[in-house]
C-alpha cells in the first residue's frame, strides 16, 4: 500500500460576512500587491536609480490595473477562448477563478512601458526595481491554489504525495508547493541577492531578465508533474500550455540577460 498525505481541510473562504466573502486566493493577491508595494518602495529609498518612493505609489495602481486585466484576458485567450466567445458576460466573473500569470505578465508590462514613457523615466531601470517583487505575489499566489486545491499535480507514489479533494483517490504531487518554492521563495533570494550584494543595478535588464529566465525554467520544469488542465490536456509534443507560453519568456530574459552584460551602465 502506497503511503499518502492527506489534504488538510482548508475552507476556501477565509471570512464570510453576510453576501461578502473574501477568499484566499483574493487575500492572496491584496497582501501580495501591498507587500511587493512596500518591497519596491525600500529598493527606492535604498538605490533611488530609476524611482523614488512617491512614484512608486502612483506605480502601485497601474500595476494592480495591469495585473488584474492581463491575468483575466490572458486566461481568456490562452485557455478558453471557444468558451468565453461564447459567452462574453462571463469575462467579468473574475469572482468565480480564472487568471494567467503570463497574460498578468504582459499586463504589467503594459502598465510599466506607459509609465516610464510618462515620466519620462528608462523602462528597464523601471522593470529592474519592480521584479524582485513580483516572486513575493506568486509565492502567496500558489499557497491559495493550494489551500482552494487546485492546479494539483500528476499521480506519484513519492511519500509526500498528497490525496486533494477533486483529484480521486490517488496521492498527487503538491505541485502547488513546488511553485512556491521555487516561482516564490527560491527566485525572490536570488533576485534579492542580485540586487543588494552585486552591481546587478549598474546593468539595466539584469534583473528583469533573470526574472524572467528564472521563473521560465521554474514553471518549465513543475509543469512536468503538474496536471494539465482538463479543457487543453497535453499540446505540441506533449507540452502543456504553461511550458508553451513560458519558452518566450525564457528566449527574452536570456537575451535580456546577455544584453545588459554587453551594456554596462546607462539607461534604455
Amino acid at each position: 500500500m502506497t503511503f499518502a498525505l492527506a489534504f488538510p481541510t482548508i475552507d476556501p473562504v477565509l471570512v464570510e460576512i453576510g453576501p461578502v466573502s473574501i477568499r484566499w486566493y483574493a487575500l492572496a493577491y491584496i497582501v501580495g500587491l501591498l507587500l511587493g508595494w512596500l518591497y519596491i518602495r525600500h529598493l527606492a529609498k535604498r538605490f533611488n536609480h530609476a524611482i523614488t518612493p512617491r512614484q512608486v505609489d502612483d506605480l502601485l495602481v497601474w500595476v494592480t490595473l495591469g495585473v488584474i486585466l492581463g491575468g483575466r484576458l490572458g486566461h481568456v485567450l490562452f485557455y478558453k477562448p471557444d468558451f468565453y466567445f461564447a459567452h462574453p458576460a462571463e469575462i467579468l466573473s473574475i469572482w468565480q477563478g480564472g487568471m494567467s500569470f503570463h497574460g498578468g505578465l504582459v499586463g504589467v508590462a503594459a502598465a510599466l512601458l506607459f509609465y516610464a514613457r510618462r515620466h519620462r523615466i528608462s523602462w528597464l531601470a523601471l522593470a529592474d526595481h519592480t521584479a524582485p517583487a513580483v516572486p513575493i505575489g506568486l509565492f502567496l499566489g500558489r499557497l491559495a491554489n493550494f489551500a482552494n486545491g487546485e492546479l494539483y499535480g500528476r499521480a506519484t507514489e513519492l511519500p509526500w504525495g498528497m490525496v486533494f479533494p477533486a483529484g480521486g483517490p490517488g496521492a498527487r504531487h503538491p505541485s502547488q508547493i513546488y511553485e512556491a518554492l521555487l516561482e516564490g521563495l527560491l527566485l525572490f533570494v536570488l533576485l534579492y541577492g542580485l540586487g543588494h550584494w552585486s552591481a546587478a543595478h549598474r546593468h539595466p535588464g539584469l534583473l528583469t531578465g533573470v526574472f524572467l529566465a528564472g521563473y521560465a525554467l521554474a514553471r518549465i520544469a513543475v509543469e512536468f508533474v503538474r496536471e494539465p488542465d482538463a479543457y487543453l490536456g497535453f499540446l505540441l509534443l506533449g507540452s502543456t500550455m504553461g511550458q508553451l507560453l513560458s519558452l518566450p519568456m525564457l528566449a527574452l530574459g536570456l537575451y535580456l540577460i546577455a544584453s545588459a552584460q554587453r551594456r554596462p551602465g546607462g539607461a534604455t
